[in-house]
């Protein structure tokens, strides 16, 4: 193999790590706003947007094969949108509010 090939695979490899980390601390972000809006005693709107997200980066099915998790990274943003976005409706402040 020539040094050039070696280079772009290295490259290649690189970035499909760097991907793959990315869509793992999005992942952790939403476990984590997840779980500290369950632990407030907030209701989820709608649980199924989590397990969607954690179960498209799962599985091994992509709507959008590439060898980079770009698609993996969008999909879990859109679901910590949503997830956060719970906090806004009557969710986390309705909550607080309730004890006062």
């Amino acid at each position: 193999m020539s040094t050039e090939a070696w280079i772009l695979l290295a490259v290649a490899v690189f970035l499909v790590v760097a991907t793959l980390a990315v869509a793992v601390f999005v992942l952790v972000r939403l476990v984590r706003a997840r779980r500290s809006l369950r632990a407030a005693g907030v209701p989820e709107d709608r649980p199924w947007v989590f397990w969607a997200a954690v179960a498209y980066l799962v599985l091994p099915t992509d709507l959008m094969p590439d060898p980079m998790y770009l698609d993996d990274i969008g999909v879990l943003l859109l679901a910590l949108k949503s997830v956060r976005a719970g906090r806004g409706r009557g969710g986390l402040n309705a909550v607080i509010g309730s004890h006062h």
